[in-house]
């Protein structure tokens, strides 16, 4: 009887055993934060991955995700500095960052978590937005309207043990009403820089052209100035030459002669041999003297 009696009470121990063992020991899994709440208070919390210790039944465990999240935030009207309505389309990513105050605060609800970011992001959305008017915003590179966003939110949610990785704009469109004014004015503009950057293209293109017609003119009075001095010095060669061959009555008259001959020589086109000339002609005394001066 105290045999079986002992064999009851080692198991009794044993199963204790096992149940204290069983409570003393948890696992922290990747991207989880375990939260030890003991009689309902937050005592630690855990980050790295592993096989951890707390009390058996007095100390309980309460995991927390710390992955990103994404949240689609629904959409909303803003105004701009310049009263100009506009709707924006926004996504935010989130994560836990302090465990403790997310369970605090917000239960550790996600649900709750969103609606603080919602509000936070709105804020930040129309604090940065009215801020810049509706040209700077359209010309706005968006990195940076991300970064004041994320700024902005972040700076409102602090206290939640929350943070906004990124603030993103999808899209920041005007109302149907104004899209077709906006464009209008849009194209206008367009249009007017474009005819500013021909006018401008124009005036140079004139500075080009007025350029080129002056050493044009340049060049060609250059050339002129060059030929009537060729001209000139050829007119003095000829003249001189002249002067060379009628400076005897003899080389005059072989001269006057020879130009005779070939005037004549000229005037027989083809196998025409016959010419006519009157005997007063120049030419027919010319002839006619050297017909004499043979004889």
């Amino acid at each position: 009887m105290k045999g079986k009696i002992s064999w009851i009470a080692a198991g009794i121990i044993c199963l204790l055993v096992i149940l204290v063992a069983g409570g003393s020991f948890y696992t922290v899994p990747l991207n989880q934060y375990a939260a030890v709440r003991q009689f309902g208070r937050i005592v630690r919390t855990e980050s790295e991955p592993g096989l951890k210790i707390k009390l058996p039944f007095i100390q309980n465990v309460q995991m927390v995700s710390r992955s990103l999240k994404l949240y689609d935030v629904p959409l909303s009207d803003v105004i701009t500095r310049d009263k100009k309505s506009m709707i924006a389309d926004n996504y935010v990513l989130w994560r836990v960052v302090d465990p403790t105050k997310y369970i605090r605060t917000l239960e550790a609800s996600d649900n709750r978590a969103e609606e603080r970011i919602e509000a936070a992001v709105y804020n930040a959305q129309k604090n940065v937005i009215s801020s810049m008017s509706q040209d700077e915003i359209i010309d706005a590179r968006g990195e940076k309207l991300t970064q004041l966003l994320t700024d902005e939110a972040n700076s409102d949610i602090g206290d939640y043990g929350i943070e906004v990785v990124v603030a993103e704009i999808k899209s920041l469109d005007l109302p149907d009403d104004n899209k077709e004014a906006v464009y209008t004015r849009m194209i206008s503009e367009r249009q007017n820089i474009a005819a500013s950057y021909k006018a401008q293209g124009e005036s140079e293109a004139q500075k080009i052209r007025n350029e080129t017609d002056k050493n044009v003119i340049v060049m060609k009075a250059d050339a002129q100035k060059q030929a009537e001095i060729l001209e000139a010095e050829g007119e003095a060669e000829y003249m001189s030459i002249l002067q060379e061959a009628y400076n005897t009555e003899e080389k005059a008259d072989f001269y006057n002669f020879t130009r005779s001959l070939d005037a004549l020589k000229k005037s027989l086109p083809g196998k025409e041999n016959t010419v006519i000339l009157d005997k007063d002609s120049e030419l027919a005394k010319l002839l006619y003297g050297e017909a004499s001066a043979e004889k």
